[in-house]
């Protein structure tokens, strides 16, 4: 909302201000709106937004003007070579990002319909998720990742269908193969997206909360999520206490709060005692 730590005009009374009207043009778009104004709440607050961002002239072109206006990727564009340290590191980066996409498949359907998925609707997930990294590697792509931020877009407009889905594929496909396009995307100042995306977070945050709370908070389970939450984000919050281990430790358990939460979280549940026939004889 401060305009990016990068941004030589980081944390200005501007950036803030049009944050702020973004956030309120999204939070009462979402409150009062009807219809089409309130599923589109958060484009609204974007173009809003970024509206007033020209007026302050905090919006850039040049980049525009020197993206090219049509680009076919280039297949096998790094080759292909397999090196077994390699392989192995990006193998266990999928496990560990197959759990967070297992996470957001959760958090999305519970938000958008108020249920579970169900395993075939994972199996799906997952499977989607793999081929999707194998086809944008052969296209020359980097490797992918479940979004979160998505969770919470869907959790706020509960707009599931298909087709909606599949017209925003083929936004992102188009911002692919037009630079013009996807670089008029990257105008949009950071201090618009933050204001437009915070909401976003507060709906990420509470979707957890309520999958949390879908059990009993007995002290064998406020032990597990309490112990799993605090050593996920201490951790990622301070990633030089592994400055000491070799560089692969850092990059699985250092760059994300889910991996650390979830091995904690499993471990746990494994270990401690669950509360049977004893405690409900007392």
């Amino acid at each position: 909302m401060a305009g990016g730590t990068s941004s030589p005009t980081y944390g200005s009374w501007q950036n803030w201000a049009i944050a702020f009207l973004t956030l309120i043009v999204v939070t009462v778009l979402n409150h009062f709106g009807k219809g089409i104004f309130k599923l589109a709440s958060i484009l609204i607050g974007i173009i809003v937004g970024y509206i007033v961002s020209l007026f302050f002239g905090m919006v850039d072109f040049s980049s525009i003007g020197a993206a090219a206006a049509f680009q076919v990727p280039q297949p096998l564009h790094f080759g292909i070579m397999f090196e077994p340290s390699s392989c192995i590191a990006i193998g266990i980066l999928f496990a560990i990002n197959s759990i967070q996409a297992i996470g957001d498949f959760t958090a999305t359907t519970s938000g958008s319909i108020d249920r579970e998925p169900t395993d075939k609707e994972l199996q799906g997930g997952i499977m989607g998720y793999g081929v999707t990294n194998i086809l944008g590697a052969l296209l020359g792509g980097l490797p992918t990742a479940t979004y979160s931020q998505n969770v919470g877009i869907v959790t706020t407009t509960k707009v599931v269908n298909r087709c909606v889905l599949g017209l925003t594929a083929a936004i992102l496909l188009a911002a692919g193969l037009i630079p013009k396009f996807s670089a008029l995307l990257t105008t949009i100042p950071q201090c618009v997206l933050g204001g437009a995306t915070v909401s976003v977070f507060a709906s990420i945050a509470m979707t957890g909360m309520k999958l949390v709370m879908s059990e009993e908070m007995t002290y064998r389970n406020s032990s597990i999520v309490g112990l799993a939450a605090a050593l996920g984000m201490g951790i990622s919050q301070a990633t030089a206490a592994l400055s000491t281990f070799p560089s692969w430790v850092v990059t699985i358990f250092g760059r994300s709060p889910v991996v650390v939460a979830t091995i904690v979280a499993v471990l746990l549940n494994i270990i401690l005692p669950r509360e049977g026939k004893k405690a409900n004889q007392k």
